[in-house]
């Protein structure tokens, strides 16, 4: 039977959202459901492809509402206002809308899947400890988009270092912000140590394939992410 893994059949016609229904889940799970959104959004971000603003706007924008709310909901589960936007940037962030144009890596996603696979730990904690160490490998692929992230989102001021250094300043304070939600950004923020990681990479990566769009990346590149996330 072949499998409908992200096929449009599973896509809603039409769906009712109400942040009502999000008001139960432990801090911990908003926490990671937010680090998730924030992670769909950066799957699209992450592209080669130029002269898309528009989206890239729409996607800055999507990613500053939850940046900005969360803190609201970690102190007060029933804030609806704050709910309310992130669920409406979650919708965004995964309906399609902001592919336009674009694609996306998901690089990430396929590197995180085998970690929760073999640990068991809750897919968003698992994106914001390889999401960085994805960023600290590829990063120099297309500096100029990593600058754009830091400055637009992150508010890095652009005149206060070389390129390299406000790049690298955006992905340590997107850091800063996952450990403020009581986020692991490590592996060993989670005890897990490097003896599995040669098989997690083997297992992300098709035999003699690739993965990724930012950056096509082997089996070897895979793992030298994992390394970087310890």
């Amino acid at each position: 039977m072949k499998r409908a893994f992200g096929a449009e059949v599973l896509c809603p016609k039409f769906a009712i959202l109400n942040p009502e229904f999000t008001y139960s889940l432990p801090v911990y799970q908003t926490a990671c459901g937010a680090a998730d959104i924030l992670a769909h959004l950066m799957e699209r971000y992450f592209v080669q492809t130029t002269c898309v603003d528009f989206t890239d706007r729409m996607i800055e924008a999507a990613f500053r509402t939850v940046l900005f709310n969360t803190p609201f909901v970690m102190k007060k589960a029933d804030d609806y206002d704050a709910r309310a936007e992130i669920m409406w940037a979650g919708t965004i962030a995964h309906n399609g809308l902001l592919d336009t144009g674009r694609g996306g890596d998901w690089a990430s996603h396929g590197i995180e899947h085998e970690l929760s696979g073999i640990y068991d730990i809750t897919h968003g904690a698992g994106l914001t400890i390889i999401f960085p160490a994805w960023m600290k490998y590829v990063y120099k692929e297309n500096i100029d988009r990593f600058v754009q992230f830091a400055v637009r989102i992150f508010d890095v001021d652009i005149t206060f270092c070389d390129r390299e250094k406000i790049a690298l300043e955006g992905i340590s304070r997107l850091e800063s912000f996952f450990k403020s939600l009581g986020l692991p950004t490590s592996l060993s923020d989670v005890n897990i140590g490097d003896n599995r990681l040669r098989e997690m990479a083997d297992k992300c990566v098709p035999k003699g394939g690739t993965i990724g769009g930012f950056k096509k990346l082997s089996t070897e590149d895979v793992y030298e992410i994992y390394k970087l996330a310890l």
